[in-house]
């Protein structure tokens, strides 16, 4: 109340602190002169200036695709559609669809254009910049090329012994396959003694 020498809690109020505004006052004043020369010198070089959107704090380097791009799959056939799919481009329809961006597109080639473009890259975390690979990158990478090669080599040498495996078994299995025969052979011959051979001392000789 008026007249009161106490003063009471104050505690409720909200405070504020100074150093802290002092700080985003700065920040926003350098965004807005740096916004204002990118403006000027857009509109002496004769075009429109469009502000861009700030980048994530947590985007990442854009880098090279994994996996290729399957659109040969396709060629040749039928894809049903449903009754409510969509018309335009948003949402899930007729032809190649983006997960990341909800939209679909009716060509690979308009695919392919709108991989490489600023709002693909954007809605999968990405600054679109690519990062310059320095000595230490380029020794990493070759080290881990040398790791796979030798992995690779090692899987070889387990194939080609596989390989071999597979053809003595297959070898003796036709041996095998021959003894039985000759034994069927045997068999049926008067005594089981088989088929007997006659040698002719110089046949075939004139």
């Amino acid at each position: 109340a008026s007249g009161t020498t106490g003063g009471g809690d104050t505690s409720f109020r909200r405070t504020f602190n100074r150093d802290e505004y002092l700080e985003k006052a700065k920040e926003s004043d350098r965004k807005r002169r740096e916004e204002g020369e990118a403006r000027a010198a857009a509109t002496a070089a004769g075009k429109k200036y469009f502000r861009r959107a700030e980048t994530p704090p947590d985007a990442k380097d854009t880098s090279h695709r994994t996996s290729r791009v399957d659109v040969s799959s396709r060629v040749g056939t039928s894809q049903l559609v449903g009754a409510g799919a969509t018309v335009g481009r948003r949402g899930k329809g007729a032809g190649f669809y983006c997960e990341a961006c909800d939209e679909t597109y009716r060509d690979s080639s308009s695919l392919l254009d709108h991989y490489i473009s600023k709002r693909h890259l954007s809605a999968l975390g990405e600054t679109g910049k690519v990062a310059v690979a320095d000595v230490s990158m380029v020794r990493d990478r070759l080290r881990w090329l040398c790791r796979l090669r030798r992995e690779q080599r090692k899987d070889v040498v387990v194939n080609l012994d596989a390989r071999l495996e597979m053809s003595r078994a297959n070898e003796e299995k036709e041996r095998e396959e021959k003894r039985q025969k000759r034994n069927a052979k045997r068999r049926k011959t008067p005594g089981g003694v088989g088929i007997p051979t006659v040698k002719i001392e110089n046949d075939g000789i004139i």
